[in-house]
């Protein structure tokens, strides 16, 4: 196991944030309103952004670069902010860092959606690496299938990249929720799974154009309340009474990112750049992952 650094098992070192881009941000906001106190880094690994379209491997390097530059920063834990990132990470994350360095994952809102379920269809937006996981498929089976609901998933490599250029109202955006959405309104799935942490951003955007259609649903809410469980169990939740702070990391174009991202949130924050060595960490990550 890892040797021991200072900020392990203190309340007061902050949370890690990770996401492949600036999409996690929905996470973080879900953060802060439950968790005040909490101090956080987030990291967009925006240099690398889309991750749905790349290969398993590379996901799975690319994820554990991020989450070792957030330990080596002084993190007492870490969500991965991602769903591509949770489905392909989790169980290599979890082995290499053990309990004390708790590594929180996100799982697709198929259980409330399918508890929602009136007329027992409901459709999930996913990235391409999401679809090919084990996380959403493990979820339909366990909850879905049981239940008699029946799952349709729809996929758009082009949404995140709208989102990361702060286009997620435009007509072009538009125009293509209408053409990957379409198959769910004909199936009749009203409950629609935001199943990436980008997609929250354009909820305003899908109702915008399909009115009344959906009931969206993501899992911000969810993860939040399991990393305020999880630092519980571990006795780390913060004691400071102040608003905790939050710094912001990317490792691709610092103004293009910030620009971006102070049109999704009004927060005090400033956005810096994140360096690291990706082939040495990716070598020594992967070591272990794969024994």
């Amino acid at each position: 196991m890892l040797d021991k650094l200072q900020h392990l098992g203190h309340s007061d070192a902050p949370i890690g944030v990770f996401d492949s881009g600036i999409g996690g941000l929905s996470v973080v906001a879900e953060l802060r309103a439950l968790l005040p106190h909490e101090s956080m880094v987030y990291l967009a690994d925006t240099a690398h952004v889309p991750y749905g379209t790349r290969p398993d491997e590379e996901i799975r390097i690319l994820t554990a670069c991020a989450v070792e530059w957030l330990y080596q920063r002084g993190c007492k834990a870490v969500v991965v902010a991602c769903n591509t990132a949770s489905a392909f990470s989790l169980t290599h994350l979890r082995a290499r860092y053990g309990e004390s360095f708790p590594v929180i994952g996100l799982v697709p809102a198929v259980k409330p959606a399918v508890q929602m379920s009136k007329n027992k269809k409901i459709g999930v937006l996913a990235t391409q690496g999401t679809m090919r996981g084990t996380l959403l498929k493990d979820v339909i089976a366990e909850v879905a299938v049981p239940a008699g609901v029946e799952v349709f998933t729809v996929v758009s490599p082009a949404l995140v990249p709208f989102v990361e250029a702060g286009e997620q109202d435009s007509a072009a955006c538009y125009a293509e929720l209408e053409r990957v959405l379409a198959p769910l309104v004909e199936a009749k799935a009203e409950e629609l799974v935001l199943g990436c942490t980008h997609y929250p951003f354009l909820a305003s955007s899908i109702q915008y154009v399909f009115p009344d259609t959906f009931h969206l649903l993501d899992s911000g809410a969810a993860v939040a309340k399991q990393t305020e469980r999880v630092l519980a169990q571990r006795g780390l939740l913060t004691s400071a009474s102040g608003v905790g702070t939050l710094d912001c990391f990317v490792t691709g174009e610092v103004e293009l990112a910030e620009r971006v991202m102070r049109n999704l949130v009004d927060w005090d924050f400033k956005v810096e750049t994140a360096v690291y060595d990706l082939l040495s960490v990716a070598a020594a990550q992967l070591k272990i992952a794969i024994g």
